[in-house]
Formats: C-alpha cells, sequence, structure tokens
C-alpha cells in the first residue's frame, strides 16, 4: 500500500497533467522504468506532461515532497542512464516522461533549431529538409527515435567526422540549488519573459519574434573536433563523456538538470559519395586512415568500420529492422517500438511464453522477407574480415576517388564506388547491427552466458586499432563482434561470454587493457548506470545537483540524498 504522503502527491501530479497521464500501475509503468538495453528499478509514479508549464509544476510538487525525479524522453539510451537502477534509493522515484512535447522551432532562416524535450532527430531531419540543411545527427540513434535533448544531456553521436559530439551553451534548464530551491536558468539566448510561466508559455506557444533572439559568444555545435580528429599523433582519444572540454551545463548533465529547450546548429545538406572497402589486414585501414585524415582537404562525412562477423549476425538479426527503416522510414520506429513493449508486457504474464516474445515474432517475420543486402557487398563479405563504409561530400569525393585507386594499386584489398542505393543500404546495414547482436543473443541464451558492450574511444596515435586479446580472455568469449566510428577511434565491441563466465570479473579485466593503452570509455553513450563516472564527471555532477534529487545514482555514484555514502 502507498504511503499517504504517495497518494497526496500522486493526486497533486494528476491535477497538473490530468488523471490519464499519471501511471501508478507496474505493468504501465514498466516500459518507462526498464532501460531500452540496459537497466531497471521501481518508480512510484510516471509523468506525461502535455506541455513545459506541466513538466515546471511537477518538478514543484516533487521538489516540495521530497522525491526523486528521473527525466526521461525516449528511454533509447544503451547504458540505463533513464531510468531508475535497482532498488536502493532514500527516496520515491518519480519519472516524467517528456515525449508529448515535441515542438521544434527553426531561427536565423533554419541555421538553427529550438529542440523542446520530446523532439527526435529524425523529426528535426523531416523539419530541416525543405530548407535544404540536416541536423547533428542523421543516422544511427535517429533510426530508433533518440531525442534531441537526450542527445545533448549525453554527449552522444559523432558518427560525422566533421561535427563531433553533440554540444550547446544555449539551453534552458530548471536546477534545485543546495538549499533545495527549484529555480529557472534562461541561457537560450532568447528573451521570453521573467517569471517560469511566462518564460515556459512564450517559448512552447512560439511567442518570441526575430528581435528576441540574441546571438551571444556561445556554442550551439563543437567548433572544433575537425581540427581535434585530424590530430592523429596525438595520444589522447578524440571524444569521449569524460572530456571536460564538453561538459557544459545541459551537454553532458545526465539529468542531473531538467532541460526544457536547447538550441543547436544545422547544416547544409551536401552532395555525398560512399565507397565500400574491404580488406584482410587491419593495417591497411589504419595505414588509409592516417592519410586520409592528414592529407585530404576535405574531411570525409563518415567512415563506419564494420568486421566480417558483425556483418553476419546484422544481415541475419537485423533483416526485419533494416527493411522496415528501408520501406517505412525511421519515423515508424517509435511505433515499432511500442508495439513490441506491449508484445513484452502482455507475454510476460504467461509463463509459457519466451520473455522477449517480440524478438522471437520479429525474427519469424524476418525469414519470409527477400535478400536485402547488394550483391557487392554479400561478395565482399565472403572476401574480406574488414569493412569499411566511407561517406564523402564535396570536393571530397574526387579525392577519395583518386586516392583510393591509387592506393590499392600497392595494398591488399579492394573498394568499389557503391552506387546510391548500395550507398543507403550499406550505412543502414551498420546502424542495425546494435540491435541485431542484442537479438542474437536473446534467442540463443539457452546456449550462451551473458553479454557485454564496451563504448571505448581509442588513442588517436593507437597503432593497434583493432583488438587482439589474449588467449586467456579470448578462451572465454564465445563471439566478438566489433563495429564503430574508424575515423575517431571510436568503438564498440561486444563479447557474448560462454556458459558459467563471470561476466563483471572479466568486464573488468578488458577495461583495465583499456586503461593500460590510455583509451576512455564510455565514448558517447555516456555512463547509465553501466560505467563508473570519473572524477571530472562526478565533480560536475554534484556542481549542477547539490542534493542528488535528478537521476541519482547515475554512473554509479550515490544514490542518497546530498550525496550521502550508505553505511
Amino acid at each position: 500500500m502507498s504511503h499517504p504522503a504517495n497518494i497526496d502527491l500522486i493526486r497533486q501530479m494528476q491535477a497538473i497533467t490530468g488523471k490519464a497521464y499519471v501511471l501508478t500501475h507496474p505493468a504501465k509503468i514498466a516500459p518507462y522504468s526498464k532501460g531500452f538495453r540496459f537497466g531497471a528499478g521501481e518508480a512510484m509514479a510516471v509523468a506525461r506532461p502535455a506541455t513545459l508549464l506541466e513538466i515546471w509544476e511537477l518538478l514543484e510538487v516533487c521538489v516540495a515532497a521530497d522525491v526523486a525525479v528521473i527525466m526521461q524522453a525516449a528511454n533509447t539510451g544503451l547504458t540505463g542512464g533513464s531510468t531508475p537502477d535497482g532498488n536502493e534509493y532514500d527516496r520515491p522515484i518519480v519519472i516524467i516522461n517528456t515525449m508529448r512535447i515535441s515542438q521544434i522551432h527553426l531561427i536565423d532562416d533554419a541555421k538553427q533549431i529550438i529542440g523542446l524535450p520530446g523532439s527526435t532527430l529524425f523529426g528535426l531531419e523531416e523539419t530541416l529538409k525543405p530548407f535544404g540543411r540536416e541536423p547533428h545527427s542523421v543516422i544511427g540513434s535517429s533510426c530508433i527515435g533518440a531525442s534531441i535533448i537526450g542527445g545533448v544531456c549525453n554527449n552522444s553521436g559523432g558518427a560525422l567526422v566533421q561535427r563531433g559530439p553533440a554540444y550547446t551553451e544555449l539551453s534552458l534548464y530548471a536546477q534545485i540549488t543546495a538549499e533545495g530551491v527549484l529555480q529557472l536558468v534562461n541561457h537560450l539566448g532568447i528573451q521570453l519573459g521573467d517569471s517560469p510561466e511566462e518564460i515556459l508559455t512564450n517559448l512552447q506557444n512560439k511567442r518570441y519574434t526575430q528581435v528576441d533572439v540574441e546571438y551571444p559568444d556561445k556554442l550551439a555545435s563543437d567548433n572544433v573536433y575537425h581540427t581535434r580528429v585530424r590530430e592523429v599523433d596525438a595520444d589522447t582519444p578524440a571524444r569521449f563523456n569524460n572530456d571536460g572540454r564538453r561538459l557544459h551545463e545541459s551537454s553532458g548533465c545526465a539529468g542531473k538538470l531538467a532541460v526544457f529547450a536547447v538550441r543547436l546548429d544545422t547544416y547544409p545538406i551536401q552532395k555525398q559519395q560512399v565507397f565500400y572497402v574491404g580488406t584482410n589486414d587491419a593495417q591497411v585501414l589504419a595505414t588509409m586512415r592516417r592519410e586520409i585524415l592528414t592529407q585530404f582537404k576535405t574531411l570525409p562525412v563518415s567512415g563506419e568500420y564494420l568486421h566480417r562477423d558483425c556483418y553476419a549476425v546484422s544481415k541475419k538479426y537485423g533483416k526485419d529492422m533494416f527493411w522496415v527503416i528501408n520501406k517505412l522510414g525511421s519515423k515508424f520506429i517509435p511505433r515499432l517500438f511500442g508495439m513490441k513493449r506491449t508484445v513484452d508486457r502482455i507475454a510476460s504474464n504467461f509463463k509459457f511464453l519466451p520473455a522477449k516474445l517480440s524478438e522471437v515474432i520479429m525474427q519469424w517475420f524476418s525469414y519470409a522477407l527477400p535478400s536485402h543486402l547488394p550483391k557487392r557487398m554479400e561478395a565482399y563479405h565472403q572476401q574480406y574480415q574488414h569493412h569499411w563504409i566511407i561517406e564523402m561530400s564535396g570536393d571530397g569525393i574526387e579525392e577519395a576517388r583518386a586516392y583510393l585507386k591509387r592506393f590499392f594499386e600497392t595494398h591488399a584489398g579492394d573498394y568499389f564506388e557503391c552506387t546510391q542505393e548500395e550507398g543507403d543500404k550499406a550505412i543502414l546495414h551498420r546502424f542495425v547491427a546494435g540491435g541485431a547482436i542484442g537479438r542474437y543473443h536473446v534467442l540463443n541464451k539457452e546456449t550462451l552466458g551473458a553479454m557485454m558492450t564496451v563504448d571505448v574511444a581509442l588513442r588517436r596515435n593507437e597503432a593497434q586499432w583493432f583488438e587482439e586479446l589474449p588467449p586467456e580472455i579470448n578462451d572465454l568469449i564465445a563471439a566478438k563482434f566489433y563495429y564503430g566510428h574508424l575515423f575517431c577511434h571510436v568503438m564498440h565491441q561486444n563479447y557474448v561470454l560462454k556458459q558459467g563466465v563471470d561476466a563483471k570479473a572479466l568486464k573488468q579485466k578488458i577495461l583495465a587493457s583499456f586503461d593500460a593503452r590510455g583509451a576512455e570509455y564510455p565514448a558517447e553513450h555516456n555512463v547509465g548506470h553501466e560505467y563508473v563516472a570519473k572524477e571530472p564527471l562526478r565533480k560536475f555532477y554534484r556542481a549542477l545537483d547539490p542534493t542528488n534529487s535528478f537521476n541519482p545514482g547515475i554512473g554509479k555514484t550515490s544514490k542518497l540524498k546530498h550525496w550521502a555514502e550508505r553505511k
């Protein structure tokens, strides 16, 4: 039975949003309290506000009731950072899900945008397309409905070599002071009024004009990443979540602030060309990376690596997701994930049904679908261990064309210049890999041990970019799947262990090997509840949230009020 104070708080929340938008039944809370891939815990309620002002009013009653708050948008994070984790909290938790507030405002002829809490990357891409512009991220997390603000709060993204991680110094957010006072901070660079009610209502209803929009000396994107990534002799990674260079207010806050809006730069859409590279020698790709980054006048748009084993698992277990995105568009994905959650929730009530029934159904559905990958890619899969999808734009197209022809006259491997269809399918095949690996593990769990993932940023001068594990570690692993952003030296490494292997102990050994090599982790998925936040990140979190009321426990920090340590 709920505590009387909790019942009173729930009634106050219902009065703000309407009763239908405050969820208290465990089955209805579950989709919001369980991570997309990692983490789960208890919450006393989930509120789904329709306006920015409703978010503020919810925060006010939650702060007054001394409950912890987790701000959540699409809940697509890969390390469990937008859900509770376990039950070792000293206060009840309220999740505020913002997906009903999805407006996107264009300013300065669409050169910049204002994203509200529920706005998504694919929604932004569609909004900008008529203006000949595109957002910071155009594929990857955008395919699964990730939110704009979620990307900023987690310093995520960076697949696009010229742009780096999501970053801004222009945002509107709520913060709880050391005295426990909720305050609204308007660093959006727009004059919207004085009181929270004025500011939030005027922003959502777009009651401001060009005269109200200011252009302060603050960044709305990472303006120097394109130079950092070219510094191939530097002994530090190009980008990683613990990088103090890009921790600022909402950027990298990981939910320690309640962010209402962010302001971001956009980019002109350019003609692009994809080149598909294959080789059996990892050093060939290392040589190419160094030469392209140091010699090309035009930086690549992206350079996505895929190992042969990852290609194969993505082909078999990511076929249905590939087909849905390719045929129906990414805008259908949130609806699909919603249907999957419903199926799994219903299945959980019947012990004779598998826990992830939706994955079983989708996999059987995929067997009925026609072959989906281009013939030239399939031939390279048979011939080569390492696959690299290099995307160029502008003058870089001709640079790459001439370079690749010359390079493979003297180096092992080959390449082909993709048609538009081949290029689109190559990139999409790479970006369904993460989900495909997860399904492979779910559907084969009876014969496999645990699965663990590492999101690592290697030093820019790292010579041994392709991992070679010592026998005492390698012998404990049933399957390894490697993919990542090779120009940036950011790798996503997935290990499926043999049965009976201690996953936590093995992961610590692997992470220790990265420590010894000067690598940083996580690189772009943020700490969530999977990784330990290092000291610079801990200090940043404590400065933002002195009472530890927003998203407590993130990065394996204290879950207790005022950052107390458990006795």
